[in-house]
């Protein structure tokens, strides 16, 4: 079984409908008794397999980017060193030079893929949303703060990177660049799936496309994945309710619990939602 985490803490990657918050709520529905592997088809910040750690793991994503940050800081490239320092010495010149400098590094980021540009720019960005368009490129733009990365703020991050690379010592975890019908077509029946995949009406356009007929193909999936399976999505808001849900997953228990996301790119996307959560 997995114990609850009481503080949940947040990883150094942030991205929108993040759920350091829900994690206790998520991982208090984890049943399964790690004989076999954690798998996430949507590994996204990495938020919930950080905070649950479970022995053995597949994790996979679509974003390049992400599977690469973390593989980089698994196998040691990435070190809180290293980022300490990149991140001053980057900072400083974002102090100095402004937006030009982070769109400089944008640049550079989406020519030659360094992780440590991804960590910046995911750091820099407006309203912390990370947006890619359909050739793969960051196009979200400056936050309009020069002076973002203070050395409290770089303390932070590093902090994070710190507790990450304790999360992964000790733990057999693969970190693939997959889409999710192949990670989940890898499952086993002592294996236990999370999948918190992009959001319909949300946050679709999250590196690549999700639509209505993604979400019905990955609902059928995990309803015939030979494992147990916890599922996120958002039930509703004030403004309308997710009815997809509730006919993909007839006779399925739903769990659920309301939460406030401050990441959006409007108003209407920075509000109290029920989440969901399908216990299969």
């Amino acid at each position: 079984m997995i114990s609850p985490p009481f503080n949940p803490k947040a990883p150094p990657i942030k991205t929108q409908g993040i759920k350091t918050k829900l994690v206790p709520f998520i991982a208090s529905h984890i049943d399964w008794d790690q004989r076999g592997r954690w798998v996430e088809p949507f590994l996204g910040s990495g938020v919930v397999l950080l905070n649950v750690k479970p022995r053995r793991a597949l994790v996979a994503d679509s974003c390049v980017p992400i599977i690469n940050f973390y593989r980089a800081v698994q196998n040691g490239s990435i070190t809180v060193s290293r980022v300490e320092e990149f991140l001053r010495r980057e900072g400083e010149r974002l102090r100095v030079e402004g937006a030009d400098r982070y769109y400089q590094i944008r640049e550079r980021f989406n020519d030659e893929g360094d992780p440590l540009d991804f960590l910046f720019v995911s750091r820099a960005c407006f309203n912390g949303l990370m947006r890619f368009n359909r050739q793969g490129r960051f196009n979200t733009p400056f936050c309009k703060k020069p002076e973002r990365f203070r050395q409290a703020y770089i303390t932070k991050i590093c902090n994070q990177v710190q507790w990450t690379c304790d999360a992964m010592r000790g733990r057999d975890w693969e970190f693939v660049c997959a889409d999710w019908r192949e990670t989940i077509g890898e499952v086993g029946e002592e294996d236990f799936i999370y999948a918190d995949p992009p959001y319909s009406g949300r946050y679709t356009d999250y590196y690549n496309g999700w639509s209505e007929q993604d979400g019905y193909e990955l609902a059928q999936a995990l309803k015939g994945a030979p494992c147990r399976f916890l599922y996120s999505m958002w039930v509703e808001n004030r403004f309308r309710r997710n009815e997809r849900l509730f006919d993909w997953f007839a006779g399925y228990e739903i769990a659920t619990f309301a939460h406030y996301y401050h990441l959006g790119a409007t108003e209407t996307l920075r509000h109290a939602m029920q989440e969901g959560l399908v216990i299969g």
